[in-house]
């Protein structure tokens, strides 16, 4: 009889987690919080979720930033949409193509969701303010260029504020959004820029 075939079992040792490297580790930790702001406010956002959202340490997101103010600063700035200024030639374009991005994104965009805690919380929080004061700026920026190359074509007085231009056209697409909630239709984007235009 043929001899009994011995089979040796061969025990694999439990593979090590990868390391990442630091610069992997703070997109993780970044992407995490930005991901939280977006899906549940920023009440939503700790330390403690988005080690376990990322399966970053937070020792080591402390390493990284002080506090979870300055992690959702960097977040935004690295993840959050921007605003940019179109050039069609006219005011009229131009004012026109921002107002429907504006309007697509605050219907489909989830950072739209998110906003209204941010500036409730930068009201008390000095750290929140600052992302406030940058998602603005951004916003600020996108229509002073506008309101400046209109000025250069004679468009627009030379002395109007970039941010009444802002106002007539923000306000009521956030109006819409936040408070009365009704639809923000490309039509209805339309319709504000042509107000806008008449009062300037």
């Amino acid at each position: 009889m043929p001899a009994k075939t011995r089979h040796k079992v061969v025990r694999l040792k439990p593979s090590e987690p990868l390391r990442r490297s630091p610069e992997a580790v703070k997109e993780a930790s970044l992407e995490a919080a930005y991901k939280l702001l977006t899906e549940a406010g920023l009440s939503g956002v700790s330390v403690d979720e988005v080690s376990r959202r990322s399966g970053v340490a937070k020792t080591t997101i402390y390493r990284y930033w002080p506090n979870r103010s300055a992690l959702l600063l960097e977040a935004c700035m690295r993840f959050a949409p921007q605003l940019q200024p179109p050039d069609t030639g006219t005011l009229r374009g131009d004012l026109t193509e921002i107002a429907l991005s504006m309007a697509q994104r605050l219907q489909s965009g989830r950072w739209s969701s998110a906003l209204p805690s941010i500036i409730d919380a930068a009201e008390r929080d000095k750290e929140v303010a600052k992302l406030q004061s940058l998602q603005h700026a951004g916003m600020m920026s996108a229509f002073g260029a506008i309101a400046a190359r209109a000025k250069e074509r004679g468009e627009l007085d030379t002395d109007l504020d970039a941010s009444e231009l802002t106002a007539a056209i923000a306000g009521p697409l956030f109006y819409r959004r936040w408070f009365s909630r009704q639809k923000i239709d490309a039509a209805f984007a339309r319709r504000v820029v042509e107000r806008a235009l008449r009062k300037n």
